[in-house]
């Protein structure tokens, strides 16, 4: 079976991102998220119990880390260690947003 990460993208406009998981196993997860101009909520952090290896394919984004901001452009990746805390700070508001993320490992 064949499939690709571009196709059947929601529509916009985009109420809420769309998080759709491509494959999930007892060591790992994978993920295809679709955001358009969304964000964390003011104040929350994310504070998850795996690694997360994400890249962005499509769109810009931009986290927040505690003493930090990290800007991505299509084809940046980086790798988020467990208990790492973060917070998706913006994303374009000019076109969709597609990630990639790889969930794994971590307590």
């Amino acid at each position: 079976m064949l499939n690709n990460l571009f196709a059947n993208l929601p529509p916009s406009p985009l109420p809420e991102e769309v998080i759709e998981t491509l494959v999930s196993t007892k060591s790992v997860r994978i993920e295809r998220i679709v955001s358009e101009g969304h964000c964390s909520l003011p104040d929350f952090w994310y504070d998850q119990p795996e690694h997360e290896w994400v890249t962005l394919l499509k769109g810009s984004a931009t986290i927040r880390f505690k003493d930090h901001l990290l800007s991505l452009i299509p084809g940046d990746w980086t790798l988020i260690p467990a208990h790492t805390l973060h917070r998706v700070e913006a994303t374009s508001t000019t076109e969709q947003t597609v990630w990639l993320a790889i969930f794994y490992g971590g307590e």
